[in-house]
């Protein structure tokens, strides 16, 4: 899942871009089904199937049609072909009453049981089909729902030091403005609390403490917002923008964009965002801050630092202006106590007996007859690789097209579906994830004075006076961190990558919240609760994406961790190596063997160019999963994808 920047203190609010909900009555339940599958049907989508060997004609124009790009904004709108908003629709299938039962039974073929998978799965046994879930990972489900954890459905060992501690490898907030996820994880029973996505103090306010360390300047947020001159010099900005926090720099360059969609409703919105499309989907975003807000490099440096659009500079400028648009500044966020993957356990427990784990798709056919799903396992454990085939009438793929790239496909899908299998980008993104057994970043001077005397006599002082060894022989030195956790390894990558600096910061005082950096970590975020029974704590060392994530992936953990602790030393200080277990954990989503890449984020153009192919029905196969969505990488945009295409295989069976 993509951070999005911290909101700056104070901010101005932002338009929602959410739809606003329809006046009418509530349809009837003929209606709700009717209305919904006609959208999701082959119809729904603007673009005419081109035949499986002939490219379609180009138009000749380098401005995508009209008709397109409303396709596009309807799409990222979740509305139907007459601007009706397809939320409430989907919502009453997904959180009451289901599909209609269905008075012919047909075999149903799902690829991949992640989110989208399992839902589509429940929806359609619910119905009266014969459902059968195809997954590779022999031990897991979720897809890119992943929690370190002990236990959950797929029984892992302690992954930390102390087996009550969890974190999440992928998907770990989820903002109040999805209405089915947050509306699904109510209705399964599941516990949801805020995700303080900014630090708070002890009375749940916001506090902005954490820090923005670049340049050799540390800051505090609260600080910078009030007082940006001397960070924002230290990249040569202009004197026009000296004084502009870079969270303001950015809204002021995406202001004239926003006009398009500001205080516009239904059919008026739909074509503002079409506009959009149309306008700036064949932009970068540095394209667009150069040539539209007319920024220079030096502001340019400054905004990608600080406000994380430095790995975004290459990608579509719609993909971010999208997501700041339709997640307000406001956004209240949430979590899941236990960890994300307890939706993944509870969307399991409702067709665990329809899930068959370790059986990889390595050939698909489909036609009149059928479609046929050839599979294979990975012989986890010694035991010997198999072949399985899987037969039904119809199949919903929700494998990520970064993988579906490596499944032969017979007959041949059409060429706009092929060319989106082949081109659609999909970005890299990697954690590094370190327990500590003190929760440090809450701590007060006096805090850290009393830990730090319990390890030796006069060692806060000598950590004041930046006059510690740098040697890794205190690491793991205070009497919470078991002896055996640090192995020599570590403690030898620690010493050869050392901070240069040992200078001491104020204690951070914080909950939750995270910090930026241009050292290789980037971003760093605290938990925003304690787990309970535990006096320790995992933090996310590193979030990097594109090709900050790709820096990182060439390191084994044993180099890894120990860099990534020296990155958060430069940030909150040498002192809080003696907390550290030794422990960590890291997720490479480009790198993960069933996810291929963190999400599929857009290149300029492809929201016009690929987008439309990418959720179009081929026969009697079908496609789900959040890149069939505008909201890559969320959970919301998986579960629309499952709905919908639920909704296809319901309807045209």
């Amino acid at each position: 899942m993509i951070i999005e920047p911290v909101p700056a203190p104070d901010p101005t609010p932002g338009p929602s871009g959410e739809p606003a909900p329809a006046p009418s009555r509530r349809p009837s339940r003929r209606k709700v089904i009717a209305g919904a599958a006609a959208v999701a049907g082959v119809g729904a989508l603007s673009v005419a199937a081109a035949s499986a060997g002939t490219p379609p004609a180009p138009t000749g124009s380098a401005r995508p049609d009209w008709e397109t790009c409303l396709t596009v904004a309807r799409a990222v709108l979740v509305r139907d072909e007459d601007d009706e908003p397809l939320v409430p629709r989907y919502s009453d299938i997904l959180l009451k009453n289901g599909l209609p039962r269905s008075r012919t039974r047909k075999k149903v073929l799902i690829v991949g049981a992640g989110p989208a998978g399992l839902t589509a799965a429940h929806l359609l046994r619910e119905a009266g089909h014969q459902v059968t879930v195809i997954e590779a990972n022999g031990n897991r489900v979720g897809g890119r729902i992943k929690t370190f954890r002990t236990g959950g459905h797929e029984k892992s060992a302690a992954p930390f030091a102390d087996p009550k501690q969890y974190a999440e490898a992928g998907a770990m907030r989820i903002p109040d403005s999805h209405p089915l996820v947050t509306g699904l994880i109510d209705s399964l029973g599941l516990k949801r609390r805020r995700f303080h996505l900014v630090d708070v103090d002890g009375s749940g306010r916001p506090a902005y403490r954490t820090w923005i360390f670049v340049n050799g300047i540390r800051v505090r947020r609260a600080d910078y917002a009030r007082s940006p001159q001397a960070l924002n010099k230290s990249f040569g900005v202009p004197a026009a923008y000296e004084a502009l926090p870079a969270a303001q720099i950015v809204r002021n360059a995406f202001a004239p964009v926003r006009k398009e969609i500001e205080g516009k409703k239904d059919k008026q919105l739909v074509e503002g965002w079409a506009r959009v499309i149309q306008r700036y989907g064949h932009m970068s975003m540095y394209r667009y801050l150069t040539e539209e807000a007319k920024l220079d490099e030096r502001t340019i440096d400054l905004i990608g630092t600080v406000e994380n659009l430095t790995s975004r500079l290459h990608l579509a400028f719609v993909h971010s202006f999208i997501g700041a648009s339709l997640i307000s500044p406001d956004t209240a966020f949430f979590e899941l106590p236990g960890g994300t993957a307890t939706l993944a356990d509870a969307l399991y427990a409702r067709v665990d007996d329809l899930v068959r784990l370790d059986r990889r798709a390595t050939r698909i056919t489909h036609g009149e007859d059928g479609v046929g799903i050839e599979t294979v396992s990975e012989g986890r454990g010694g035991s010997p690789v198999r072949r399985e085939t899987f037969t039904g009438d119809t199949a919903i793929i929700t494998v990520p097209f970064s993988g579906l790239r490596h499944i032969p496909v017979a007959p041949a899908l059409s060429y706009g579906k092929r060319r989106a299998i082949t081109e659609l980008h999909y970005d890299a993104a990697t954690k590094v994830l370190l327990e500590f057994s003190r929760r440090w970043w809450e701590f007060d001077e006096a805090d850290w004075k009393r830990e730090l005397e319990a390890v030796r006599p006069g060692l806060y002082r000598t950590y004041q006076l930046g006059q510690t060894p740098a040697d890794g022989t205190l690491l793991g030195a205070h009497p919470s961190v078991s002896d055996r956790g640090i192995s020599g390894g570590q403690r030898a990558h620690y010493a050869a990558c050392r901070a240069v600096t040992r200078d001491q910061p104020e204690a951070a005082h914080v909950i939750g919240g995270g910090s930026a950096t241009d050292n290789p970590n980037r971003f760093m975020f605290q938990p925003s609760y304690p787990v309970e029974g535990s006096a320790g704590g995992v933090v996310l060392a590193s979030y990097s994406w594109s090709d900050d994530a790709l820096k990182w992936d060439s390191l084994d953990d044993e180099e890894r961790y120990p860099r990534a602790l020296a990155g958060v030393q430069e940030v909150f200080g040498q002192r809080i190596e003696v907390f550290y277990t030794g422990v960590g954990r890291t997720q490479s989503w480009m790198r993960d063997p069933y996810a291929y890449g963190e999400a599929s984020v857009l290149l300029p153009g492809q929201h016009t160019e690929l987008f439309p192919h990418v959720r179009k029905a081929e026969g009697n196969l079908h496609f789900a999963g959040c890149h069939t969505s505008i909201k890559p990488a969320w959970i919301e945009g998986a579960l629309e994808s499952a709905v919908r295409a639920a909704l296809e295989v319901h309807s045209t069976l």
